[in-house]
């Protein structure tokens, strides 16, 4: 087919936001390059917007823009929708229409793919459409390809990395420039690092949303979030920075999804781990993200790049399109994720949740504690009867009078074990503040 003939695809983009004037710019940009590699005419015909007299960096004509997003999601014109919006209700509802009416839809909202994946994934199915979602997780990453195609043959017992690169931003930059935490969170702001809601980026809840897609590419099995173990980075301070590096440490906030497939059970857990230093992800800078996928197979990988900001997420987005217009084209096929899963062991022999007594890893942990002759046999007891095994302890003058600081690492405990040691540590009356606990992520690589 001559390049001047090549079919032409018709995108429309829900929310011109960052993301959004990325995809647009640079489908216009390289347009002609993708219609070499693809055979066919990517094209951007219209945007739905909240506010159609913003000015914005990306100039796009006025008669391709509305405020009518669920316009977009009847028009007949368009072959593919974007879904750039964010958020989870009027997300779901473009969604599903655009579904329903047998549209493709491209998306990078992990929130409604961890919150209705299920939901979409069925309604794609039958209203005969198609639903494509790579930039949801891990930015610039072919995570989600490389899980779906790459490596299909593979089990995956141990998946974990770096997903949100507003807190590895943060994290890095108390190690390196030696800076509280709230200067960083400051500066992260005006760089346009975090989310509206901060409470996703700094308290783990976007990187479980990406956690829980990921599980369930890997597993088939949707994961609530009061299922698993999120803890974010807002008590991370720089004395656990200093300590964390004089036992050979980078402290990482990590997605740890781990399988027995022995017992057929799994568990996710999003949490600020301590990561020995001679690893890649401890030395992961910046706003980037790296995700390790352990194979039964291809054994160990990595994948390391841009986890946010506008040309990593639309590179992602653009890759979505790229498969989507060759479904449309009719030279490719990709299963839904719950088609592929049909036809895999987990979904006939539906995947359990590992209890708390069998998630095992060493811990460190950090006590302010009065500055006075026997606290630290209270604390070994304590710890004893819990049958929690000290592996080292350093002691350190706290801020203000009578008061110290005591940092513990721990060799292998569980979860259940270490949270009633703490509990009952915290209950101590020469416990000043509540004990802060981070895990210690010594995967082999």
């Amino acid at each position: 087919m001559a390049m001047g003939n090549a079919k032409a695809i018709k995108i429309g983009i829900c929310g011109l936001g960052v993301v959004g004037q990325g995809v647009w710019k640079h489908l216009r940009r390289n347009g002609k390059l993708l219609e070499a590699r693809l055979g066919v005419r990517l094209e951007p015909v219209r945007a739905a917007v909240r506010d159609l007299e913003k000015s914005r960096p990306v100039r796009i004509p006025r008669d391709r823009l509305t405020d009518d997003v669920m316009s977009l999601a009847r028009d007949p014109e368009l072959d593919i929708v974007c879904e750039l919006m964010g958020g989870s209700d009027l997300a779901r509802e473009f969604t599903l229409a655009a579904l329903e009416n047998g549209k493709v839809v491209v998306s990078a909202n992990k929130a409604l793919v961890c919150d209705h994946g299920r939901e979409v994934f069925e309604t794609a199915r039958l209203g005969g459409g198609h639903y494509f979602f790579e930039a949801s997780v891990g930015g610039g990453i072919p995570i989600i390809k490389a899980l779906r195609e790459g490596l299909v043959a593979n089990r995956f017992d141990l998946i974990y990395g770096v997903l949100n690169g507003t807190c590895n931003y943060i994290l890095t930059r108390m190690e390196a420039e030696n800076l509280s935490f709230e200067d960083l969170v400051k500066r992260a702001r005006k760089l346009g690092y975090v989310e509206a809601d901060e409470s996703l980026d700094l308290d783990g809840i976007d990187t479980a949303h990406k956690a829980v897609i990921l599980g369930f590419l890997a597993h088939g099995r949707w994961m609530r979030l009061d299922e698993m173990l999120v803890e974010g980075i807002r008590r991370v301070t720089l004395e656990d920075i200093r300590q964390a590096a004089g036992l050979g440490y980078s402290i990482k906030l990590l997605a740890v999804i781990t399988r027995d497939f022995e017992s057929n059970r799994m568990f996710i857990r999003v949490h600020p781990a301590l990561v020995p230093r001679g690893r890649v992800l401890a030395n992961l800078d910046g706003a980037y993200n790296g995700i390790c996928l352990s194979g039964d197979i291809v054994g160990t990988t990595f994948y390391i790049g841009k986890g946010a900001g506008q040309d990593a997420t639309a590179s992602a987005v653009i890759s979505d399109i790229a498969d989507a217009a060759l479904v449309i084209k009719g030279s490719h096929k990709l299963l839904l994720p719950d088609e592929a899963l049909s036809i895999h062991e987990e979904r006939s022999t539906p995947c359990g949740i590992l209890p708390l007594e069998e998630v095992v890893s060493p811990y460190y942990l950090r006590l302010t504690v009065k500055d006075e002759p026997g606290v630290l046999a209270q604390v070994a007891s304590a710890m004893a009867r819990h049958e929690v095994s000290i592996a080292s302890v350093v002691q350190r003058q706290a801020t203000g009078a009578d008061r110290a600081s005591l940092i513990l690492t721990t060799h292998d405990s569980n979860e259940y074990a270490i949270r009633r040691a703490v509990a009952e540590l915290g209950g101590l009356t020469s416990c000043l503040e509540e004990p802060f606990l981070m895990r210690i992520a010594d995967f082999d690589e």
